[in-house]
């Protein structure tokens, strides 16, 4: 795991060049302690930050072909670059290192964009050719590895991380004021846009082409459902068994140690069980001092069971509100999933004692792990009363103090998409003008979300909703926390449940058996019950738990959130006295408002980090 930085030359001065693409590798050392080097020509500089993981002594970047006119930095693992070396080998090429990376070189000479729909893997990369002076990216089909671009005039510029634009003197560093209603509504920006002007995310699955000061982009992958329902779930389970375990198999590979998280879920349990029967594994857990928000008991049970070794870390108060302004700033944008902080502490206690784990993330997307997948099927006899007249109870429960059912009535209303999107709000999007000061005129966010429903539109609603996720969710938060904590620590994390293989599978699964009105994950439960307890396998979702809703009612983090919505900066950007009284209801226990707090909270400590004291930041 690395990162890599560059950027096109506005002057042939090597010296200045130098200079820039060096401060630009600066700003994400945390990605690559190991190793640092350079390439600058005329036209083009790269810079390059390696953790070294795999050929530690002659893996090092940029990386060049045989006669040096094509240039590679590339972060990630290639997992099948064994066997594509072979074939490159039979076909006359010459490697001088054992590394994916020099792979993915030569696959670009054999086959150009062809080469991406045969990389099994986890990356994002540039290879730039000094004879065409042509620039060639791409980034992994789930969006794994971050690729972040800087265009504006006719500047060019690109990294693993956006904060390593500010070591580059052409970048102008202005906030895009336009996103934050789609900030506050999905706590991400669910485009190719960022909160910064003129940075984009190149997408998932996607690659680019620079050349005569044109860019071009192109999809190389199209995710699409081919469910067989010929298969039983027995048959699923087995498949799903085979699968998994060689797709842990080769996400082990490494030349140095590999460990796996360990929660309380079938997710990391599986992993690891999978992992501890090749190597003698360490596991990583962490969870609270405030005992019924924490996993570790569960962890650490399993663990003994399993006869491998856990290392836990309880978190306190005082140290998740210390590390929020430092998790803002590795996240580049403002994310306020309270399970980042979590995550951090987990990659720290982690990074101690390995450098590379293996993780569960992308099981829920794929294989039907959210609670809320079970509500088309909750809602299948109640749909099928008049649409007319289900508005009608809906418009009149909305009017009403809560009350039981409540939620059931208004969002049995609601097609797919009107209900997808709403339960996945922080600020619904009538609230978000009475939240923003001045208020930002914004489509309805639906608009953002729509054009998967209609990818899928002649799937069942379970699918359209996990395709959706897997389209967003998994893409701007899930694999973002994951990205930016694990790499904060020099951490190179692994998702064996996304993997090209698994994906086939998941793509092919009938939804009765992903999902089902008692239960979620039935086939992959299925599978992993042949391998870890009962207890395990049928384990609830829970995800990263946090006593944050309970903190923010203690008087001393009360008071340090409502310093914050009283500054200058909140003042800028917010209604403060709006989101005062939501502070102030949540603390009396009249409101529960953590997220929505946590999000204009996240986004102040941000804003702080970027736009007010980050220049001080090495």
């Amino acid at each position: 795991m690395c990162g890599f930085v560059g950027f096109l030359n506005e002057t042939p001065d090597s010296e200045t060049n130098n200079k820039t693409v060096r401060a630009m590798a600066d700003r994400i050392a945390h990605r690559g302690p190991d190793q640092d080097d350079y390439y600058v020509d005329d036209d083009m500089s790269l810079g390059f930050r390696r953790l070294s993981i795999i050929d530690l002594e002659g893996g090092s970047q940029p990386i060049y072909n045989e006669d040096k006119t094509l240039v590679l930095v590339y972060n990630g693992e290639i997992y099948n670059y064994q066997s594509l070396r072979q074939e490159l080998v039979s076909k006359g090429h010459k490697f001088y290192t054992n590394t994916d990376s020099e792979v993915i070189l030569h696959g670009y000479e054999e086959y150009g964009k062809d080469l991406l729909p045969r990389l099994r893997g986890m990356f994002a990369f540039v290879i730039w050719d000094k004879k065409s002076k042509k620039l060639f990216g791409a980034r992994d089909i789930f969006g794994i590895k971050p690729f972040f671009y800087y265009l504006k005039d006719k500047t060019f510029m690109f990294g693993s991380e956006i904060k390593a634009f500010l070591g580059n003197p052409q970048f102008q560093k202005e906030l895009n004021r336009d996103r934050i209603p789609e900030y506050l509504c999905f706590e991400y920006i669910p485009s190719e846009e960022t909160l910064f002007k003129n940075v984009y995310k190149l997408p998932p699955a996607s690659y680019f082409e620079w050349q005569d000061g044109k860019m071009t982009q192109g999809k190389y992958y199209e995710m699409k459902y081919d469910i067989d329902n010929s298969k039983t779930l027995e048959q699923w389970e087995d498949i799903i068994s085979d699968t998994f375990g060689n797709s842990t198999e080769v996400h082990g590979i490494a030349d140095v140690e590999v460990g796996c998280f360990l929660s309380s879920g079938v997710d990391s349990s599986y992993v690891v069980k999978e992992m501890a029967k090749r190597n003698n594994v360490r596991t990583f857990s962490v969870g609270y001092e405030e005992e019924r928000y924490s996993e570790l008991k569960y962890a650490q049970e399993f663990a003994k069971t399993a006869g491998v070794e856990n290392y836990s870390k309880k978190i306190s108060a005082d140290e998740f509100f210390e590390a929020a302004p430092l998790v803002q700033y590795y996240m580049d944008e403002p994310l306020p999933n309270p399970s980042a902080i979590s995550l951090y502490f987990l990659t720290k206690t982690a990074a101690e004692q390995v450098k590379v784990v293996l993780s569960g993330e992308g099981a829920d997307e794929l294989f039907g792990g959210y609670h809320y997948y079970k509500d088309p099927l909750n809602f299948e006899k109640y749909q099928k009363l008049p649409l007319v007249l289900r508005k009608g109870l809906a418009n009149a429960a909305e009017k009403l103090p809560r009350f039981h059912g409540r939620r059931f009535l208004i969002r049995g209303a609601q097609t797919i998409e009107e209900s997808f999107v709403r339960n996945n709000y922080v600020y619904p999007y009538d609230e978000r003008s009475k939240v923003l000061n001045p208020d930002i005129p914004a489509p309805n966010p639906a608009v953002f979300t729509k054009p998967y429903f209609d990818m899928v539109k002649d799937e069942d609603d379970v699918t359209k909703m996990q395709f959706a996720d897997m389209q967003t969710w998994l893409v701007q938060d899930i694999l973002v926390k994951a990205d930016r904590m694990s790499m904060a620590n020099s951490l190179e994390l692994r998702v064996p449940f996304l993997d090209k293989e698994m994906l086939k599978v998941a793509l092919a699964i009938p939804s009765e058996y992903r999902v089902s009105k008692e239960q979620t994950k039935i086939a992959l439960r299925g599978a992993a019950l042949k391998q870890v307890p009962e207890k395990t396998a049928s384990m609830p979702k829970t995800g990263f738990l946090t006593p944050l809703n309970d903190w923010l009612k203690r008087d001393k983090y009360y008071n340090m959130v409502k310093s914050a919505f009283q500054s200058d900066t909140a003042k800028e950007f917010f209604n403060t006295d709006y989101i005062l009284k939501l502070l102030d209801n949540h603390k009396n226990g009249r409101e529960k408002n953590m997220k929505r707090i946590w999000s204009i909270y996240s986004f102040i400590l941000w804003y702080d980090q970027y736009f007010n004291t980050v220049n001080n930041k090495q």
